[in-house]
């Protein structure tokens, strides 16, 4: 096989299957995604018809519901909507006849969809209770379409492409077999002893230019001696070899300087996750409390909400009443109704139970909100302008239940300024001292929880008056995988990992002062730093 078929075959089938590769990503991608778009909006629909029509579907008022099936039916390719109270009984609808009076079969997955229309639901709930559902149907003949006529233009330009490179290709080999000719000639030429041979070139190309270097060759052979042209061709390869080596070897430094990072990264958060799932059952009950009577109080305005309705609706039949002897029977309905229910009592509660759940679900939310910030992994090492008082506080809310029984927290929080820091970390940092403070103490105990400028740093002072620690183990607190704990309560890792983001991280200071029996403090010192430079630098305030 010549050099120019090789050619034409290589460079046609590498840009075959790398066209259709190409065409297989796009259009799987543009499938995909359509889709999942349709499918979504699909859903989306549903639930904003279902959370639209929940409190006509409720009162039966079909007028209403109507008018919303009419309004939903504006929606572009939106095939029919079906409103279904309790039973499955059809409270409005609208759209294509036909396919209103099929069976309703909801799809699940847009690519499979046998019959043009997307077709799904949503529940209409109340208080946990299902009252109905609404259904709808998208037409996806527009999409369908839209990606049959991609598909043919992705195989319309495919096939262009590939007549454009056989052509090229053919150029391109035709020039080069004809330049080796000439070359493979001279080549030749020289083999017999004729050192004199000159190669015929024109043009600046690489072919012109290995013509050009084959003819210097020729006229150098003369003057160079073959043992002088191996010494220099075994030099340059040890030149290569040696740059090889050195940028291999570059490459493994930077692969195992990422690797130790990415350690260190996944070290810290194993940790953190710990130390959450320490605090985890502490948490959920911390959760559960203000929830218990959250769900209380709702029960409780629901039934207030429904004696409230029978008054109201008592209220609108006297307004029908004309007659006066029927209206003074209704009155006394009314009032009899007002009696039953207690409604002077209901009003008086009614804002203590409002006030109620919503100091509970602030604490539900309070407890979560700590939680999530003091989980999250932050690996972009960027400091980000922070207030240690609220890393202080929001640390607190998550470990108090974890303390609170048998610890009593006092906190001296001092006026800081705002400071750029890594406050993930920082809330880690506390949690695992503050947790170490709870777990050093035996029966009641104290932890104090105190913070200050002084000078141009922030001082952290985290104070127990539980067992504390002996003189001889306090120089190896911060060593890596060394506890005090029994076998099992403890990794060892955390106060190093601690000590690593106080002094590595932030130019920080951490200092121990214990006494047996007495207690222990903690004292943090973090530099105040006013500005930032770029990911990571700061400039530490004077």
């Amino acid at each position: 096989m010549s050099l120019r078929l090789k050619t034409i075959l290589g460079i046609a089938i590498i840009q075959a299957v790398l066209l259709l590769i190409l065409a297989s990503i796009t259009l799987e991608y543009l499938r995909t995604t359509n889709y999942d778009s349709l499918s979504k909006r699909a859903s989306t629909t549903a639930t904003l018809f279902a959370t639209t029509t929940a409190n006509a579907v409720l009162s039966y008022d079909l007028a209403s519901l109507s008018a919303f099936v009419d309004e939903v039916m504006k929606n572009p390719d939106l095939v029919y909507a079906r409103v279904l109270g309790p039973g499955n009984q059809v409270f409005a609808e609208g759209g294509d006849a036909a396919i209103l009076s099929r069976p309703f079969k909801q799809d699940i997955d847009v690519e499979h969809v046998d019959d043009t229309i997307f077709d799904t639901y949503a529940e209409i709930s109340e208080g946990g209770e299902v009252y109905g559902r609404v259904e709808v149907g998208i037409d996806i003949n527009s999409l369908t379409k839209a990606i049959e006529a991609a598909t043919t233009e992705s195989v319309t330009v495919a096939a262009v492409g590939m007549l454009f490179v056989a052509v090229f290709s053919s150029m391109l080999g035709t020039y080069l077999t004809s330049q080796l000719k000439s070359l493979s000639a001279a080549a030749k030429s020289i083999a017999k002893g004729n050192l004199a041979i000159k190669v015929p070139f024109k043009g600046r190309d690489e072919i012109s230019h290995v013509a050009y270097a084959f003819n210097s060759m020729a006229a150098n052979l003369k003057e160079v001696s073959l043992r002088r042209d191996q010494f220099e061709t075994e030099l340059q390869e040890l030149n290569r070899s040696l740059e090889d080596r050195v940028q291999e070897r570059t490459q493994e430094l930077e692969k195992a300087n990422h690797e130790i990072k990415d350690a260190q990264t996944k070290l810290i958060q194993s940790e953190k996750m710990a130390s959450i799932g320490v605090l985890s059952a502490g948490v959920a009950h911390e959760i559960n409390n203000p929830l218990g009577f959250v769900i209380s109080n709702l029960s409780t305005l629901e039934i207030y909400a429904k004696n409230y309705r029978k008054l109201v609706a008592e209220y609108q039949r006297l307004q029908e009443i004309d007659d006066p002897a029927e209206r003074d029977a209704q009155l006394q309905v009314i009032a009899d109704l007002t009696e039953s229910s207690d409604l002077e009592f209901m009003n008086d509660d009614l804002d203590d139970l409002l006030k109620d759940t919503h100091e509970g679900s602030i604490r539900v939310k309070e407890i979560v909100k700590g939680l999530k910030a003091f989980s999250h992994a932050d690996q972009t090492g960027r400091m980000q302008l922070a207030d240690i008082n609220e890393c202080i506080t929001s640390t607190l809310t998550v470990a108090n239940n974890e303390l609170k029984y048998h610890c009593e927290l006092s906190t001296a929080l001092g006026d800081l300024p705002q400071t750029y820091c890594l406050p993930s970390k920082i809330k880690q940092v506390l949690l695992n001292i503050i947790l170490n403070a709870g777990h050093a103490i035996e029966g009641q105990g104290h932890i104090d929880i105190s913070s200050q400028v002084i000078g141009d740093y922030i001082e952290i002072r985290i104070k127990d008056d539980g067992c504390g620690i002996a003189e001889d183990e306090i120089s190896k607190l911060f060593d890596p995988f060394y506890t005090t704990k029994q076998v099992g309560e403890g990794t060892g890792l955390g106060l190093a990992i601690s000590y690593g983001i106080i002094v590595d991280e932030h130019n920080g200071d951490i200092n121990v002062q214990s006494e047996e029996g007495k207690g222990t403090c903690f004292t943090l010192l973090l530099p105040i730093v006013t500005e930032q430079l770029g990911t990571g630098d700061a400039i530490v305030a004077v």
